[in-house]
Order: C-alpha cells, then structure tokens, then sequence
C-alpha cells in the first residue's frame, strides 16, 4: 500500500473514532446535565430548609455570593512575676499579617484564596493557618501560628527596661473555639460572620462553649535558652447579641468565657523541667464583633473581629497572658 493510502486511512480512521466519540458525548450529555440538575436541586432545598423564624432570619434571594477581604493579625504574650524577691514583667508582640483574598460561595459552599505580598516579597516569615465555620447552630474557629518575628521589652522591678530583640522567642501556638447556639431560630452567627444568613430583626441567645490552646515556644537570653510548654482546656457559656438598628444594618457582639478544667503547663531551662501549678480562676476568652451593612439589593461591606485571650498562672509566682486577634474588611456581591 503506497504512503499516500495509509495517510488516507489513518486520517479516515481517525475522524471516524472521534466523530464515535463525539455522538457517545452527545448521548451522555443529556444524562450529565439531569445529573447536575438533580445535585443543584438537592443542594438548593438543604440550603432553603433553614427551621427559622423568618420573621428574624432569613436566607438570601440568590445562590452565588463573590466577597473580597483584607485581613490583618497579630499576638502578644505578656509574662508577670517575682525572681529572686524582685517583681519582673515581659512583653513580646509578634509582626503584623496582612493578607488579601477572594471566596466565592454557591449555597452555603465557599471556596477561597489568600495571599500575603509581604510574604511573597520576602518580608514576612511566619506562618499562620485560620480556618473557621459559622452554622446558625454549631461553630468554630482553627488558628495556627508558627510565629519567630516577636519583639518587645523585659523589666525587673528597680531597673531599667531592656528592649528584646525580634530573633529572642519561636512560638507555636494552637488555639481553638466552638460554640452552640441555643437560640438558634431567631439569632444568627453566620449573618454576621458568613453573610449567608440576613439578620432581620435583633436577637440574643446564650452560648455554651469550649475552649482549647496548645503552645510551644523557646527563648534565647543572653545565650541561655528556655522552653516552655502550655496545654489548656476550657469549657464555659456566654451570650450573642445581633442587634439590628434599622434595614441594612447589622451589629454583632459576643464574649464565650471558659473557665480551664485541664491544664498542663511547664518551663525547661538547663534541663530541668519547672511545672507552673494551677491557680483558679484561669480562663480562655473569645470575643467577636461585626458590622455589616447592605449597601444594595446584591452588595454589601462590614467589618469583623475575632479576639482570644487566655490568663494563667498566678501574679505572685508566673502568671502568661496570651492574646490572639484577627480584624476583617470585607466587600461582597450576591448574584
């Protein structure tokens, strides 16, 4: 057979086995598009089977919701106690993180992307992991921080105040929080966090909650180092208020106290391991705020706020004080 005819056939075979392929994608397509009409209407009635009083919540018109956010973080750990008969008080503030991001959510299911510029242009090297869920009923917050730019000072009680450098402390910390809401047919969590719920009317609801928070860290002074390790437990009650001031508008504030019923804390230096006793009351705080407002029928803008804050320890022998916040603007379309 002469090149010419096996060019022939090959090309003739090849049309045929994608003109097959092409009617076998046709024949399915039908098929695909039920399938995904079928998952669309499953998720559309799980999104619009809310059991709430709409009179108070109620669930956007639209399926799509795009928002964009600025981000902003920092920590602080605050030391207080005596050595040698002489009061001392320590205090470290890690660099602020900014970053920028884009989530996109289609009934209640959201995807999003961050970046930070100044860890991109190599002047931010810590790292930092937030996930968080806002339910009507059930929610949490995960934060992880690997953080080594901390700066700050040190005082001993008659002396002056010595500056510390930024490379002195490498801190890990882990903190986590869940809530319940009692209240949760009239009082919205996720109207104030998530913006897929719309608060109509004001309404409070008592919270029960729990806490935990796991931190590592070492400090170099003067060439000698010191390790401390903290696990800590907490579960308490607080209350939630969105208060709705006029159409448009939604406030939010809540504060989740919980009292530490597990503690396990320690200081290592030169080998010997230092364990920090127990002193009621110690406690993990979470406290958030929001605003939000409707600036159209589809656009809306607001700005959150989550705060930890823990207290160990006592003030006479070591007492730790840590405090994690993270502030949030953001700008949304629902379509």
């Amino acid at each position: 057979m002469s090149s010419p005819q096996v060019l022939k056939n090959i090309v003739l075979t090849a049309f045929v086995g994608f003109s097959i392929a092409v009617g076998e994608a046709n024949a399915q397509a039908p098929h695909r598009w039920k399938l995904a009409h079928r998952i669309d209407s499953l998720l559309t009635v799980r999104y619009r089977n809310m059991n709430v009083d709409t009179l108070y919540i109620t669930r956007p018109q639209t399926k799509w919701m795009l928002k964009g956010r600025l981000n902003v973080s920092g920590a602080s750990i605050v030391a207080n106690g005596t050595e040698r008969d002489h009061r001392f008080e320590s205090e470290m503030r890690s660099d602020y993180k900014s970053t920028v991001s884009l989530g996109v959510s289609y009934l209640g299911l959201s995807l999003s992307m961050a970046l930070n510029p100044a860890k991109m242009l190599g002047h931010y090297q810590d790292f930092e992991l937030n996930v968080n869920a806002y339910g009507k009923r059930f929610g949490f917050d995960f934060i992880y921080q690997n953080a080594h730019n901390f700066k700050g000072w040190h005082q001993v009680e008659g002396l002056e105040r010595t500056e510390l450098p930024s490379d002195m402390l490498a801190l890990k910390t882990l903190n986590f929080n869940t809530y319940y809401s009692f209240n949760n047919r009239r009082f919205s969590y996720p109207a104030a966090f998530a913006q897929n719920y719309i608060q109509r009317r004001s309404a409070g609801s008592f919270l029960l909650a729990a806490s935990a928070q796991g931190q590592s860290g070492t400090v170099d002074l003067d060439g000698q180092d010191f390790r401390f390790t903290m696990t800590n437990i907490g579960v308490g009650a607080g209350y939630g208020y969105n208060y709705v001031p006029s159409k448009g508008w939604l406030m939010h504030i809540s504060g989740l106290p919980t009292f530490i019923v597990y503690s396990n804390t320690s200081l290592t230096f030169h080998d010997t391991r230092v364990p920090l006793n127990y002193h009621f009351p110690e406690v993990i705080i979470t406290g958030r705020g929001a605003i939000v407002k409707q600036l159209s029928p589809s656009a809306f803008a607001g700005l959150t706020m989550v705060f930890n804050f823990t207290n160990i320890g006592d003030d006479e022998d070591l007492s730790v004080r840590n405090i994690k916040w993270r502030t949030r603007l953001f700008y949304g379309i629902r379509f």
